[in-house]
């Protein structure tokens, strides 16, 4: 299962990393690749649950416009 994120409030190395631990502890994430410049966010793995990702990178300090 993959899922794309748009996500907004990325500017720099520190928030990549932040929104990559924190969809990366979730449960069933095998893979997270953060593209700053697009403000892409894909992650790759099982049983992927939206509202989970949603909210973990929401508390990191984010915001999730999209996800496909």
């Amino acid at each position: 299962m993959e899922k794309v994120l748009t996500v907004e409030g990325m500017t720099c190395m520190h928030c990549v990393m932040a929104v990559k631990n924190a969809v990366g502890a979730l449960t069933g994430v095998k893979k997270v690749d953060v593209d700053l410049e697009t403000k892409k966010v894909n992650i790759e793995g099982e049983g992927l649950k939206d509202n989970l990702i949603t909210e973990a990178i929401e508390e990191a300090g984010y915001e999730v416009v999209e996800i496909k």
